[in-house]
């Protein structure tokens, strides 16, 4: 079996797929489901709900307030409580909407059947029509970046795209969630990429799965044998294989330039299986985003476990029913121990971005003292990106935004890769997003400044 990898960088960090076999099972809905406006990259969702309103599964409690945007439906039945804030896994406080459970009414629009629809018998599905039930669905990327998906469907006129790539590697350590949807439902996955082949007008699709997950590239392989359309690609187990642009590059041979160009800038269009897979419901099953695969897990848990989750259940719920934290000290990650963010409670809800809650215990919740930078070069050797993270990480601290932007600050994926391989354990990748974020501000006020003119 020949395996494929991207060319640039990269790192070997230790698996702990602790729940890989552990069938996915649905989480106990919470008393009350608090819903963040701001799910996905772009302006925040609007509320259409207020308080005293009564809501079904299904329902849309805010629309998209932007072309970059996408609405937000609940997961529950019951009344909203109140419009407030909440504290997300951004660590920030955030408009949200907090709904009282009552019950597990759904609207009747939704098909909630597990007859597999197929393509072949919905002729009238259009490459419109499905961006259009996409879009409707409030789906966006499920691999944590959450770029509305209708946008990914619909290119710029001055890109062309040659095939769909799904993201099947899930290269983060310890996060599994991915590799269950694959096994529980290969079938539907299928499905989804043959309506996003179909929307974004494509005869050729491919399906990345890294090498540590060989029953999930045996299943699709055969599910895929007689469709010369689509092929499984085996990648090596590398991080960050997962990065679109790394996966663009092992799939296709073909490199990403830097910002602003994308995947489809040189024929790609990347979605998460998890996408594939809500694309499915979404086009199929008339259902819209509101809950997900999510796995939990952590060395010390009593039972690490994949869930399908409502969005807007709280961390600390699904940490109880792995058998509660461990007596000890302990991080709690929204995400993995990557590109995962530490969260400030275990009130902090499940989004439809959260593909894990990972529980670090003991000596892996406490960072080691920070050294002097012993000039080794492992930080450049590491990044995917070919740049220089310990230069990066110096100019932001010196906030020199003009050389931070030359130096291609903007290209920087946050993959952790630097920081993971430093002997010195310096916050390199934490000075670099601080810079980036600068960068990124300066940018867009001076394209904004443009337009004006």
């Amino acid at each position: 079996m020949k395996l494929h990898t991207f060319k640039i960088g990269g790192v070997h960090p230790e698996d702990n797929k602790l729940s890989s076999d552990v069938v996915a099972v649905e989480a106990a809905l919470p008393k009350v489901a608090v819903f963040p406006l701001s799910q996905h990259i772009g302006a925040p969702a609007k509320p259409v709900v207020g308080k005293g309103d009564k809501v079904k599964v299904g329902t849309m409690i805010a629309e998209a307030s932007g072309f970059v945007s996408a609405p937000i439906f609940s997961s529950v039945s019951g009344t909203v409580a109140k419009i407030d804030t909440v504290i997300d896994a951004t660590g920030y406080q955030k408009p949200a909407i907090f709904i009282n459970v009552e019950g597990d009414e759904w609207e009747d629009r939704i098909d909630r059947s597990e007859t597999l629809e197929t393509l072949a018998n919905h002729p009238e599905l259009t490459p419109e029509e499905i961006v259009a039930r996409v879009k409707d669905a409030g789906v966006t990327g499920m691999g944590g970046a959450g770029f509305p998906t209708f946008i990914k469907l619909t290119p710029p006129p001055t890109a062309k795209a040659e095939c769909v790539i799904i993201n099947g590697v899930e290269c983060e350590p310890y996060i599994t969630a991915d590799y269950r949807l694959m096994m529980e439902h290969p079938d539907e996955i299928l499905v989804g990429l043959d309506l996003l082949m179909k929307a974004v007008r494509v005869e050729k699709g491919f399906i990345g799965i890294e090498e540590n997950k060989p029953e999930a590239i045996r299943l699709l392989t055969e599910k895929t044998a007689h469709d010369p359309r689509v092929e499984v690609v085996p990648l090596k187990q590398k991080y960050p294989q997962g990065g679109e642009k790394q996966l663009v590059d092992a799939v296709m041979n073909r490199q990403v330039p830097a910002p602003p160009a994308i995947p489809v800038s040189v024929g790609a269009v990347v979605q998460n299986v998890g996408t594939a897979y809500a694309v499915y419901q979404a086009v199929m099953k008339r259902k819209p985003l509101f809950e997900r695969y999510t796995t939990v897990t952590g060395k010390r848990l009593d039972h690490p476990a994949n869930f399908i989750v409502r969005m807007g259940t709280p961390f600390g719920q699904l940490i109880e029913a792995c058998g509660g934290l461990p007596d000890c000290d302990n991080k709690v990650l929204a995400g993995g121990p990557m590109m995962g963010k530490a969260v400030l409670n275990l009130d902090v809800p499940v989004c439809k971005g959260t593909n894990s809650v990972t529980v670090l215990s003991g000596a892996d919740a406490h960072r080691q003292s920070a050294q002097p930078c012993i000039r080794c070069g492992k930080c450049v050797e590491a990044c995917p990106m070919g740049l220089e993270p310990y230069l990066l990480a110096t100019l932001s601290s010196l906030k020199d935004y003009d050389r931070l932007e030359k130096e291609e600050v903007t290209s920087c994926i946050s993959c952790g890769s630097c920081q993971f391989t430093c002997p010195s354990h310096r916050p390199i990748l934490d000075n670099i997003l601080q810079g980036k974020g600068a960068v990124m501000g300066i940018i867009k006020a001076r394209n904004a400044a443009k337009q004006t003119k």
